[in-house]
C-alpha cells in the first residue's frame, strides 16, 4: 500500500520515526523485570485466545459525550511546559498524539504529567515497547520466523509500556502504527488482541493511509477489528486546486466505519507542504464540516507544531511555528474548536450517519451521490451544499438531523431546505452558543452559510 501514501500525503512515517527510537529509560526500567515475569507467568498464552472487542462507547475518547479533537506533532521536549500544554487546552483540544522527538520514557512520563494537569489525554507513540510488538516485528507462534516475536514476548513488551505509563490518568492509549500496509493487518490484529487482554481500558489507535481502494479499509475493519478507523488525506493542493478524490476517499472510509459499527476519525490539513497550499481559516472550517457531513466522530489536526526544515517536504507554518509563535491558524482552530466543533460534535457523536449527498452540484465530484428527495425533505435548492443525514441509534425513532455544509470554502452559499409539513412535526436549528435547537416556525428553511460553514437542523417527525 505504498502508492496511496506517496501520491496523497506527506511522509508522516518520517515524522514518527524521527520522534525517537530510544528505549524506555530509568523511569520505567525498574518495572521491566517484574512486568516481563508477570506477563510470562500469568499470560503464557497471551493473544492466543479470542478476546472480546470492547465497545467504543467504553473507551477513552471514543466513549463519552464529548467529541474528541486531537493534534499530531505537539511541542518538542524543550518546549513541553505547563504553559504550552495549557495553550493546547485553551485552543479547544482534548488529546495529543505524541511525537516531535519525544521518544524517551522519561519524556513521555513528563508529558503525561503536563497533559494530566492541563486536562488533556495522550496517545503515546512508544517506539520500543509498542512498536516492537506492532511494527518493527511481526507476532508469530513460530519462533524461527524472521523478525518476529512470540505472543508471550509481545505481551511482555506491552506490559512494560502499560505499567510505565498507566499510572497517569492522562494516558488514553497507544499509537500502534501509522499508515500500515494491508500486509501488516494480521500482526496488528494480534497486537490489538493482546492490548485488549492486558489493558481493556486503553484505546488501541492506528491511523491509515489515504487510499481510493475500498478493500484496504474494509480489510482493516474485518481483519484487525479496530476500535475506530482513522485516516489522513489533505485536499488543499497548490494553485488553488482540490484533491479530486477527497470525497471518494471519505465515502469509502464512511462505508467501512458503518460496516464495522465503529467511529471514523480524520486528519485535517493545517499547513503548506510539497504541492499543498497553506489553508485559510475558512478552509480549516471547510475540512471540519465536510468531515462532519461524512460522519466523522473525531477530528485531528496535522500538524500543531511546525516540523523543522530539516525534515524535508517543505513544511510551512502550522498552528504554532518552529520557534513557538502562534499563527493565524492557531486562532482560527481555537475559534472552530471552542465555538462550533465541540458543541455540534456533542450532538452528532451519538448519531448514525444515514446518507451523505451533494445538492445542486454539477458535475458531481468522484465518489459522491446526488441529493435524493425523501418523505421529510422533498427538495434542497440554491447553491451547492453537502448534506449529511443522521438518525438515532433507536431504530424506532423517525427523527432526522441534517448537517448542511457549504460546498465552497471561498464563497457564501444560500440554499433552501424544503420540509414536508405532512410528515415533520417540528423543526429546530442548532444554536451552538446556547447548545440548543431554536424552533423554526416556518418551512421551507432558508440557509445562509459563510465560506466553509455549516448548520445543523433537527426534524422531529409526526
Amino acid at each position: 500500500m505504498q502508492s496511496p501514501h506517496q501520491s496523497f500525503g506527506p511522509t508522516r512515517r518520517t515524522l514518527l520515526l524521527g520522534a525517537g527510537a530510544t528505549a524506555l529509560t530509568a523511569a520505567s526500567a525498574t518495572t521491566a523485570s517484574a512486568t516481563t515475569a508477570s506477563a510470562a507467568t500469568g499470560s503464557g498464552a497471551v493473544g492466543s485466545a479470542a478476546v472480546a472487542v470492547p465497545s467504543p462507547d467504553t473507551l477513552p475518547l471514543t466513549g463519552g459525550a464529548d467529541f474528541p479533537i486531537g493534534l499530531f506533532w505537539p511541542p518538542h521536549p524543550y518546549a513541553s511546559t505547563a504553559d504550552r500544554f495549557a495553550e493546547i487546552k485553551n485552543a479547544g483540544f482534548d488529546f495529543v498524539i505524541s511525537g516531535n522527538y519525544a521518544g524517551d520514557g522519561n519524556i513521555f512520563q513528563y508529558q503525561l504529567g503536563l497533559a494530566r494537569d492541563a486536562g488533556l489525554k495522550m496517545l503515546i507513540s512508544d517506539d520500543i515497547q509498542i512498536r516492537n510488538m506492532s511494527r518493527w516485528f511481526s507476532i508469530s507462534d513460530t519462533p524461527s520466523d524472521f523478525l518476529s516475536v512470540t505472543p508471550a514476548e509481545a505481551g511482555a513488551l506491552y506490559v512494560r509500556a502499560r505499567d510505565a505509563y498507566g499510572p497517569y490518568s492522562s494516558l488514553a492509549g497507544f499509537n500502534f502504527y501509522d499508515e500500515p500496509g494491508a500486509g501488516w493487518f494480521a500482526t496488528l490484529a494480534k497486537a490489538l488482541s493482546i492490548s485488549r487482554e492486558l489493558a481493556p481500558q486503553l484505546l488501541p489507535y492506528i491511523n491509515l493511509f489515504p487510499s481510493d481502494d475500498a478493500s484496504y479499509y474494509r480489510g482493516f475493519v474485518d481483519v484487525v477489528k479496530p476500535s475506530l478507523i482513522s485516516f489522513d488525506r489533505y485536499p488543499l493542493l497548490s494553485e488553488g486546486r482540490e484533491d479530486a478524490n477527497y470525497f471518494h476517499n471519505w465515502a469509502i472510509v464512511r462505508d467501512a466505519a458503518l460496516h464495522g459499527d465503529i467511529p471514523s476519525w480524520v486528519f485535517i490539513q493545517t499547513l503548506a507542504y510539497n504541492n499543498h497550499r497553506e489553508p485559510t481559516a475558512a478552509e480549516l472550517l471547510w475540512q471540519v464540516n465536510i468531515s462532519l457531513a461524512y460522519g466523522a466522530k473525531g477530528i485531528q489536526y496535522f500538524t500543531y507544531w511546525t516540523p523543522e526544515a530539516a525534515r524535508g517536504e517543505g513544511f510551512g507554518p502550522a498552528l504554532i511555528t518552529v520557534d513557538g509563535q502562534r499563527t493565524s491558524r492557531y486562532y482560527a482552530a481555537k475559534q472552530i474548536n471552542t465555538t462550533w466543533l465541540h458543541q455540534v460534535g456533542r450532538e452528532l457523536k451519538p448519531l448514525v450517519s444515514e446518507t451523505v449527498e451533494h445538492a445542486n452540484e454539477t458535475p458531481l465530484p468522484n465518489g459522491t451521490v446526488a441529493f435524493t428527495p425523501t418523505n421529510l425533505v422533498p427538495s434542497i435548492t440554491g447553491n451547492p451544499v453537502v448534506v449529511g443525514t443522521f438518525r438515532s441509534r433507536d431504530t424506532t425513532s423517525t427523527d432526522r438531523w441534517l448537517l448542511i455544509a457549504n460546498r465552497s470554502h471561498s464563497t457564501r452559499a444560500r440554499a433552501v431546505v424544503g420540509v414536508n409539513q405532512q410528515t415533520v412535526g417540528s423543526i429546530g436549528v442548532f444554536e451552538p452558543s446556547r447548545q440548543k435547537y431554536l424552533p423554526q416556525r416556518v418551512a421551507p428553511v432558508p440557509v445562509s452559510l459563510a465560506p466553509g460553514a455549516a448548520t445543523l437542523i433537527k426534524l422531529t417527525a409526526k
